[in-house]
Parts: structure tokens; sequence; C-alpha cells
């Protein structure tokens, strides 16, 4: 999952850097090291103060999976006033604020992707010791269990939104991914991906997709799909793409219609909060007072997301490597994450997640990886994640 949406991203910022008709728009500015963002999510205090000082690490080390983005925005959301930016080490430091309020700790979040050389976040977090927590995606998770085990403890999105669009004019009656592959089967097109996605693997050893319609050419930019007029679909973002292709892609300039992977059967938790496995025990203390904090600032981000998106976009612009973003999108994002139950709450309570549903997935991805990964033998589905942490009192519906 990961490699298919940094590639992704890639495609994205390199479309936009393009001097054509099909770039996508955004700006981006340099900024020198240790400057402080102009401003910050506001912080209303809403509740008891809360003090991670004397179990959490004096700094609470974030890795992400790719730049700052909508789907992030619950991490930015717990960023005190005027954190300190670093465009170089594209990282943001600031107080870690809960209820309106310092929690006696500090919180770093750093960008992934070409940030760090496209590392996986478990290779990432395994030799970078000094960080508490990374985003790990249900089949990295999976990939990784035998070498790099991690443990999820947070679920702030329930799915992906990993997806495949097409033209709604050329396909009016397709209404799934296994419709649209016999559409296109029949018609001649095809679905262009990022070569080696995992998902895409499935799909195919599943029959949901048949070969003929594959094609791993896509390299994120809008010029071949625009190109087919309609004939092609491709993979994308539901918190992004339609909304881009729409309004930023002029060449386009039309709604397109999509279908979460997930809807097939391929539903991993993606960039669940995770830490390395063997530092759970260690980590508890901290988790127990953390993960509630995580789980609020998801629901307040989700709730009132313009000053957290406000700031990803200035961090976007400072950390100057290509990718665009703007808070259009993030305001996009946020209501599809909401709207498509992307984000929501899952046994009356958000960032909760399902063991029998993990142990489906175990048994869709254990194929998948076979031979390309570490997969841990006998897996189980309490290895992969716990929800000991999450406090049944806060989602989005409380």
């Amino acid at each position: 999952m990961r490699t298919t949406r940094t590639t992704t991203r890639i495609g994205v910022a390199t479309a936009a850097l393009a001097a054509t008709a099909l770039a996508l728009t955004g700006c981006a500015a340099g900024s020198s090291a240790g400057t402080a963002a102009s401003s910050a999510p506001a912080k209303a205090a809403s509740g008891p103060a809360i003090d991670l000082s004397g179990v959490c690490p004096s700094t609470v080390v974030v890795q992400t999976d790719w730049n700052p983005e909508g789907e992030h925005g619950h991490l930015y959301e717990m960023l005190g006033p005027d954190p300190s930016i670093d465009a170089s080490g594209k990282t943001v430091t600031g107080d870690l604020y809960a209820n309106g309020k310092s929690t006696g700790v500090k919180l770093e979040i750093r960008a992934g992707g070409p940030a760090i050389g496209y590392t996986k976040v478990a290779s990432q977090m395994y030799q970078d010791k000094s960080i508490t927590l990374g985003y790990m995606s249900t089949d990295e998770q999976v990939q990784f269990s035998g070498n790099l085990p991690t443990t999820a403890v947070f679920a702030e999105n329930d799915s992906s939104p990993m997806s495949i669009m097409w033209d709604p004019k050329t396909y009016p009656d397709v209404d799934s991914i296994e419709d649209l592959g016999k559409e296109l089967e029949k018609n001649g097109g095809v679905v262009r991906y990022f070569n080696g996605a995992a998902y895409m693997t499935y799909l195919e050893q599943s029959g949901i997709l048949p070969k003929k319609v594959l094609d791993g050419s896509y390299d994120g930019t809008p010029s071949k799909f625009v190109s087919a007029g309609g004939k092609d679909a491709q993979q994308g973002f539901a918190t992004a793409e339609p909304y881009i292709y729409q309004n930023q892609v002029a060449a386009w300039g039309k709604k397109v219609a999509y279908k979460p992977i997930s809807s097939t059967g391929w539903n991993p938790y993606p960039e669940a909060m995770s830490v390395r496995t063997g530092d759970l025990s260690k980590l508890t203390p901290c988790l127990k007072k953390l993960v509630p904090v995580m789980q609020q600032a998801d629901v307040d981000y989700l709730k009132a997301p313009q000053a957290t998106n406000d700031l990803i976009t200035r961090l976007v612009q400072q950390y100057n490597n290509g990718w665009t973003y703007d808070s259009k999108v993030g305001a996009f994002a946020a209501k599809q994450l909401v709207e498509l139950g992307l984000a929501k709450d899952t046994d009356g309570y958000i960032g909760s997640m399902d063991e029998q549903r993990m142990q489906d997935f175990i048994e869709k991805a254990t194929p998948v990886f076979a031979g390309t990964g570490d997969v841990k033998s006998d897996l189980q589905p309490s290895d992969l994640f716990t929800n000991e942490f999450l406090d049944k009192s806060i989602g989005l519906g409380k």
C-alpha cells in the first residue's frame, strides 16, 4: 500500500511542477530550518489538563509515511501554538497539546516518503529508535511481521482512500470495480496503476480484474488518463483526485467516478499509529494517556479542520520538495473521510480495530506477500494490534 501511495504523490507533484496544461496547481516557497509557523491550530480549553511528562518521552516522535496532508490531520491537530519548522529536515516540533493545554512534552512530526528516501516506515522505526510511533498500514505490518514487527494502537482511519477511478460518462452503468473490469475488457481499456501494488496482485489473483486490463505504467501524472478520453481507468485517492481532477486539472475539468479498493475485500487499516512490538510494554504507561489524546485530536480535526489544514499547507510550502497541497484539497479530504466512512466510530468510538477483520486480511495478504516479504509464521491478529489503550467515550458521535 505504501509504495503505491508514495509514488502516486510523487507523480502528482511532478505534474504540478510541469509547465503544461495538465499541471496540477499548487505553490511552494523555501524556508530555512528552525523557523516558527506563523500560526497554528487554535487550541480552545475544553477539558482538564493532561500531564504526559512523567510517562512519555520528553519528545514524542512520530514518523509519517508521506508529506503533510489531510489524512494526517489528527497529528498536526495536536501541535501547540508557534511550532518550530525544520524545512531542510522536513519536520515540525511543538508542544503537544490536549484540551487546549500543553501536556508537558513535545511532539515532533517527521515527513516520510521523499524526506526519508522512500524508506518503509517499519525500516525507519527500527533504524532510528528515537521514533516513538509510526504510520503502519496492515498490509505492510503483515509483509514485515517477521523481522520488523509493529503493533498498531490507534487506527485514526477505518479504511483506506485508495481507489480506482473512471469516467462516469464513458462507463455510466459501472457500480463496482469488478463491473469496471468487465467493461474495460469489452472496450479495450485498461486500469493504469503503479507497478508492484500489492492490492492489484490481490485483485488479479481473486479474479476481480482480468489480467488483460492491467497496466502498471502509471506515473502519477494525469496525462494518460486525459488523453485516453475516458476509455481508461486509473488508481487514485478518494480524498484527493476527485477534487483535483475536477477543479485543478484544466484538461479534464469534470467529475470522475470511483470505488475504494476496500470494497473488493482488500481492506487494511491505513496508516495506523503503531509502535515497535518489542517496545509495547515499555511504552504502555505513556500509551494509556497518549492514545486518548490522539483520539480526541482526530475527532477535533474532522469536526473543524480548517486551521490545521492551513498549517499543513504552510508546512508543504516550506518543505518545498515538489509536493503540492492546499487547504481546499485538505477540506475535501476531511469531508470525504467522514462522508465515505473512511473515518468513523467503530464499536461506538473512534480508532478501534477488529480481530476478525484482521484475521481475514492476514489470510488474503499472506499469499500476496509469499516470497516478497517476511511474513511471520502462524501470524495472528494479536501480533498486529491492540485496542487496550482506547477511550470508549471518544468518538465523532459523542
